[in-house]
């Protein structure tokens, strides 16, 4: 059987429209700043860009009836502003619109 270009690591989630899956690449002093500064658990909101992969992506969006395909392909790193967060099998993601994902980091 062909592996369909959306199926990942995340099989059950098949991104539609111009969504991508995207893994987020923790880091382990995620909360601790170059200035040596570490920033409590209780401080939760980040609005800085987050850095993560793409597992999954969908086909792309429709523009006056022709499909615009994705820019980003599975396995890009990337860096994106905003995604709705999914855990599935213990393993958390964002679902990210394509306008969302400012860069890919080559």
């Amino acid at each position: 059987m062909a592996k369909n270009k959306t199926q990942s690591v995340a099989p059950k989630i098949f991104p539609l429209g111009d969504k991508a899956l995207i893994k987020v690449e923790k880091n382990e002093k995620e909360n601790e700043r170059l200035s040596g500064i570490i920033i409590p658990a209780t401080v939760k909101e980040d609005r800085g860009a987050k850095r993560g992969t793409v597992v999954a992506v969908g086909e792309g969006r429709y523009e006056e009836g022709k499909l615009i395909p994705m820019k980003v392909k599975s396995g890009d790193e990337v860096l994106f502003q905003w995604g709705d967060e999914i855990t599935v099998d213990g393993v958390e993601y964002h679902m990210v619109g394509e306008s969302s994902i400012l860069a890919v980091i080559k």
